[in-house]
């Protein structure tokens, strides 16, 4: 008998930011819970079939960032990593979790490690998708592309080059064997979000402050070595951003954890979903315990 997810759709207001989130309803009032941070250019949407497989058996939530999808932050928010995992950190204290997973992607890794840094008695376990934290991990397109500076001739310029339809889709198809086999709904739904008026601007913020990411990489290395958290790596090997020597680089900080490369690009969901929710699954019964109480918002 198919089991399908019970999803509902909220905003929860946190800091002067009105945060739209996604999450599912488990059969189990005691079901774990999966924080699922999404990448750039894209939102919470990029979950949506993941949430659907295994949102009856868990509980999924995935909110969008300031600067993504239907979060809407006020017009003076400041956009850096840090502000975006402040808002992220009153999200998940609004909701009441006190212990869950995090599944990180592409900037849900510098998200999540923020918070795990901040709380690491809160993570249960991480599922680790095309999240970088180490420097073999960084393409050399990735590090000339970090190393842009504000006011640098042609450098915002080359950051806005990334934000036109062609280069989102490009994200996308980069890397994949098969192009066909991706919908087009999700990069053209992240280009209508980031034609958004301000949405722009927003995003070459946070391209200039990618490098404070990098500079954090040796403490949330020591982070993953002092607390050895359960650890699912599954990583689209063509991603010519984050490359596979950055999932291998895990291991040497987390041996036990699970490693998982695919032949695709970096939104390696869109292509082996079918391989990766079971794995994401297996690993929750496997190795992380039961959630928290349900959110003040069910």
């Amino acid at each position: 008998m198919l089991s399908t997810a019970a999803t509902v759709h909220r905003y929860a207001d946190v800091q002067g930011v009105r945060v739209f989130y996604r999450e599912s309803l488990p059969e189990r009032e005691d079901a774990p819970v999966l924080l699922l941070l999404h990448g750039f250019p894209s939102a919470s949407h990029q979950f949506r079939r993941l949430i659907d497989l295994l949102g009856a058996r868990y509980r999924l939530i995935a909110p969008d960032y300031p600067g993504f999808g239907h979060t809407r932050a006020p017009d003076d928010f400041v956009y850096g990593f840090d502000g975006l995992a402040d808002v992220v950190e009153g999200f998940v204290e609004r909701l009441g979790l006190t212990r869950f997973a995090m599944y990180v992607f592409d900037f849900g890794a510098p998200v999540g490690f923020r918070l795990a840094e901040r709380h690491p008695e809160r993570i249960a376990g991480l599922v680790v998708q095309n999240g970088n934290a180490y420097d073999e991990g960084l393409s050399d397109g990735a590090r000339e592309f970090i190393a842009l500076r504000p006011g640098a001739p042609g450098a915002e310029e080359t950051v806005r080059g990334l934000l036109t339809l062609d280069g989102t889709r490009g994200q996308y198809e980069a890397g994949v064997a098969r192009p066909e086999s991706i919908a087009p709904d999700g990069w053209t739904l992240d280009q209508h979000f980031l034609d958004l008026p301000g949405r722009k601007e927003a995003q070459v913020a946070l391209a200039f402050d990618y490098r404070s990411n990098v500079e954090r990489y040796g403490r949330w290395q020591a982070w993953l070595r002092e607390h050895l958290p359960p650890t699912l790596i599954v990583w689209g090997g063509g991603d010519p951003f984050f490359p596979a020597p950055g999932a291998r680089a895990y291991l040497r900080d987390v041996p036990d954890a699970e490693l998982h490369l695919f032949d695709t690009g970096h939104f390696a969901l869109e292509t082996h979903l079918h391989e990766i929710a079971p794995l994401v699954a297996a690993f929750l019964d496997r190795r992380v315990g039961s959630g928290n109480e349900r959110s003040a918002y069910s």
